[in-house]
């Protein structure tokens, strides 16, 4: 796909091993790590994603890279998956399926801009610092429509976007959806007990008591860099994930092998926080880390320890992020009990276009009712936040 007016070519690649890194992960990508070309290597390495051109597909996302090259030079990108499923995208859309199901219409394969398995907001069309924003998002969101159209897919879903992309979406005919999450946001802390004293007193109490008691029943917790995991490391770390989605009836969306390719391909960014009890190691967790924010991912232990979960993927995280001086920290999807912990509740953001007209405008009035409700949700709990004093400088209420 060429533009005449602006010298923008667009061209697709359907293997990340095909792509230029250094040219790839130059692109602006924001603060989320989730879209480098050594995570997605990693995925589609262990078999988490699969090229189009795989004669064997093993996991329902087919990726496709399309790429906006001006004068030979790589100026913008959008990671586009075609799926035949909707696991592991966390911005649900079942009750869409269903839908259409019922009235007779066709809702699989759909496209999908996203992160595989990784509920992150994050840049999804990746630009060039010095492109014309304007000219390179037209171009690649009408390669994004080129391609439903190719593969007859019934709907493009952009998920976990930035509100400006979706704004941008919203005028090249993409309808938005409202949801919600929990992030913590670093108010200027120099300590974890500088966090604490913002607090009111009965949650700081509750925070010193959780820690404390996972604390005495550990003997270490340490971070631990991606480039100095060894194997039995990365394979206990594999066995925690495992364990996690075993003891909740979930899916193993990352397959074997992924922990071991993402300490290869992205081992600036990946953390492990390990929690060793007498000689062994009990309990691990994934984290990312860049310059700009902190993301828990993965949490698993082969024994009970109460509230070690609290203390691996949230508490050690919050202070990971004061020591570091970073601004925001994600500890992943879902959770009402991070917002008495110090999260606060978030909106996230995704656009989304329907083919058929009366499915479209059925989604479209549900999904105005939804962001309605979430608004409502999100108010109720800013005032049960336990923060003495507010993000703007509102007083909350009573200390207690």
């Amino acid at each position: 796909m060429a533009s005449s007016s602006t010298n923008l070519i667009v061209r697709a690649v359907a293997s990340v091993a095909d792509l230029d890194r250094a040219a790839w992960d130059a692109l602006d990508h924001g603060p989320s790590p989730f879209l480098r070309h050594g995570f997605l290597r990693a995925l589609e390495e262990s078999g988490s994603i699969d090229p189009a051109t795989a004669k064997k597909r093993r996991s329902g996302w087919s990726s496709l890279y399309l790429l906006a090259e001006q004068a030979g030079r790589l100026v913008g990108a959008v990671p586009v998956f075609l799926k035949e499923h909707s696991y592991g995208e966390y911005i649900f859309d079942w009750g869409w399926a269903n839908a259409a199901q019922r009235a007779g219409l066709r809702y699989y394969p759909k496209l999908v801009i996203a992160a595989p398995q990784t509920p992150a907001t994050g840049n999804r069309i990746l630009l060039a610092p010095d492109a014309n924003a304007d000219d390179v998002r037209a171009v690649l969101i009408a390669a994004v429509r080129a391609v439903a159209d190719d593969t007859e897919c019934s709907s493009i879903h952009w998920l976990f976007c930035t509100r400006d992309e979706q704004a941008a979406l919203a005028k090249a005919g993409f309808f938005p959806r409202a949801t919600m999450q929990f992030h913590w946001h670093n108010r200027g802390y120099q300590t974890f007990d500088d966090f604490l004293g913002q607090l009111k007193s009965r949650k700081r109490k509750q925070l010193r008591k959780e820690r404390e008691r996972a604390r005495t029943a550990i003997d270490r917790l340490s971070w631990i860099h991606g480039g100095e995991l060894d194997a039995a490391q990365l394979d206990d770390l594999d066995r925690f994930y495992r364990n996690t989605t075993d003891q909740h009836g979930g899916r193993d969306y990352l397959r074997p092998g992924f922990f071991h390719a993402l300490a290869r391909y992205l081992p600036d960014a990946m953390r492990m926080v390990e929690v060793v009890r007498g000689e062994q190691r009990v309990a691990g967790a994934l984290f990312l880390e860049t310059d700009r924010g902190l993301y828990g991912r993965y949490w698993g232990a082969d024994v009970h320890v109460d509230l070690l979960h609290f203390e691996t993927a949230y508490y050690a995280g919050i202070e990971r992020a004061i020591e570091r001086k970073l601004p925001l920290f994600e500890a992943g999807a879902q959770g009402e009990h991070k917002l008495l912990r110090g999260f606060d509740p978030m909106p996230t953001y995704s656009a989304h276009w329907i083919r058929h007209a009366g499915l479209s405008a059925a989604i479209r009035d549900h999904t105005e009712r939804e962001a309605a409700a979430i608004a409502g949700e999100m108010a109720e709990m800013a005032k049960l936040g336990p923060y003495r004093t507010a993000a703007d400088g509102t007083p909350s209420s009573d200390d207690d």
